[in-house]
């Protein structure tokens, strides 16, 4: 077996997080720098790869390598948010700012030219999902559109995970799984580039070559050891989108087991067998050879109480405390969650959140309660669609920033009515990324020791009632308002033109 400490270094879309873990899985160091995301236009959402990916990684590592204390680091892995789109350089060079993940709704066009192209079901049997604003396809199309001197110059296709094994290695790989979000372009059944779809999606874009996340893609270099301070001829893992880490963290491997992601967006991940495309969710490749996902992601999660939190001018826990105190329902108030869209089940680029019931007697409480219950709703209602999909959700799994401090787990388990298990380690796709370190490099660990479960939210039948009639109405609120949130983001896109 193996020896020596473990890096595992995650970006996400408000913070990159790293951790210094031992070969028993002892988190030893930890380490986190927050960063803001780029909104240049309506609908677009961008990271600058070297000023947001790159300088945290250097922050991160550095700080990380140096609370090593001189003890042997045996391997390093990386995760970031994805998929996204960044087109650089054959020295690794960004072309432009990445274009994020499916809360990056510029190409609604190109989905629909794609759609008709190709064909919806032919679309969905071979990639295993429908084109949607998380599509990379439609959004390599928009780019050969909007900015055709990018795309000419175009020599690699990158993601934040991919970026830095590049920038550490100098190897052009990406993982399995991230390949299977890059719709369509990915054949979800032979494990490969669907060589035809993306040669129409992304003409003369040199494909990256294809690994697991559980294996080795290459070693740090002489060069990016001087620049970065981890030791020249470290193992460096293939990397992988941080959901998928973070699902990793957990435990969440057998089929039915189901990730409930709490960050800036909600995210959920159950295990397959095999595939089970449907229109409403997506189905990829898995973190370890044979194995599928069915995911589901919500547009804004944590964003939203971020933003409540802004603009009422409290903290976490003064608003969390508020909350607290207010009854299931929030005394009569109804939130849509779609701030910025939203992905599954609907795919609805132009939905708009909504708060219904509200008059002068709510308070700061009563909203911040609503928003984490209109959030609930929308986990049951990818639940719920996971199981007309043929998914059988065995253990729910939380993990993530809201994880902490427990309100917002026990909404969504009054919410769903079902048990939620806590692990020992909720830091997520940071921990993920040392425990698929450990396995690359040979180490053969056991994630029940690494991380064992430390609690169980249980429902309480009476909220959850309650919860149950404000559901059915929540179900009722999008297709009712529909129409008005479609001319609402109508008018928002006029009123700042591209």
């Amino acid at each position: 077996m193996s020896d020596g400490l473990l890096l595992g270094i995650d970006i996400g879309t408000s913070s990159s997080k790293g951790v210094l873990v031992d070969p028993q899985g002892r988190v030893l160091a930890r380490a986190s720098r927050p960063h803001a995301t780029s909104t240049p236009h309506p609908g677009w959402v961008e990271h600058d790869a070297e000023s947001v990916w790159w300088r945290d990684f250097l922050a991160l590592a550095r700080e990380l390598a140096a609370a090593a204390d001189g003890h042997r680091l045996a391997g390093l892995a990386v995760s970031g948010i994805g998929p996204v789109l960044l087109p650089a350089t054959a020295n690794g060079g960004p072309l432009r700012p990445a274009i994020l993940y499916g809360v990056d709704t510029r190409a609604t066009r190109e989905i629909e030219e794609l759609t008709a192209e190709l064909g919806a079901e032919e679309i969905l049997a071979r990639g295993g999902t429908p084109l949607s604003s998380q599509a990379v396809g439609p959004k390599w199309r928009w780019l050969a559109r909007n900015e055709p001197a990018v795309c000419e110059r175009a020599e690699l296709f990158l993601m934040a995970s991919s970026y830095l094994v590049y920038r550490l290695t100098g190897e052009y790989v990406l993982d399995h799984h991230s390949a299977s979000q890059c719709d369509p372009m990915y054949d979800l059944r032979a494990a490969e580039w669907a060589t035809d779809w993306a040669e129409r999606t992304a003409p003369g874009v040199p494909l990256p070559r294809l690994a697991w996340p559980t294996e080795v893609a290459g070693a740090v270099t002489a060069e990016a050891a001087a620049e970065t301070g981890l030791p020249q001829g470290l193992p460096v893992t293939a990397g992988t989108v941080d959901a998928w880490a973070e699902a990793a963290s957990v435990g969440v491997t057998d089929p039915g087991d189901t990730m409930v992601m709490y960050g800036t967006t909600m995210f959920l991940i159950q295990v397959l067998s095999d595939p089970r495309p449907h229109p409403g969710l997506w189905t990829t490749r898995g973190t370890v050879p044979g194995t599928y996902s069915l995911a589901a992601g919500m547009a804004t999660s944590g964003a939203i109480t971020d933003w409540l939190r802004t603009l009422l001018g409290g903290d976490f826990a003064g608003l969390v405390a508020g909350a607290a105190s207010v009854p299931p329902g929030s005394r009569g108030l109804l939130l849509l969650p779609y701030f910025a869209g939203e992905r599954t089940p609907l795919f609805d680029a132009d939905a708009r959140g909504v708060l219904a019931g509200l008059t002068t007697a709510h308070g700061p409480g009563e909203l911040y309660r609503a928003a984490l219950e209109g959030i609930a709703y929308g986990v049951r209602h990818n639940l719920e669609v996971m199981g007309s999909a043929g998914g059988t959700a065995g253990r729910l799994v939380a993990v993530g920033g809201g994880v902490q401090g427990g309100l917002w787990t026990q909404i969504v388990t009054d919410v769903t009515g079902a048990e939620q298990q806590v692990p020992a380690e909720t830091v997520g796709a940071a921990f993920g990324d040392a425990f698929l370190a450990a396995v690359a490099t040979g180490m053969d660990p056991d994630i029940t020791e690494w991380n064992p479960l430390a609690r169980t939210v249980r429902p309480d039948p009476r909220r959850t009632e309650t919860y149950h009639e404000f559901y059915a109405r929540y179900r009722e609120l999008y297709p009712a308002t529909a129409d008005i949130a479609h001319f609402l983001a109508a008018q928002q896109h006029r009123s700042q033109p591209l």
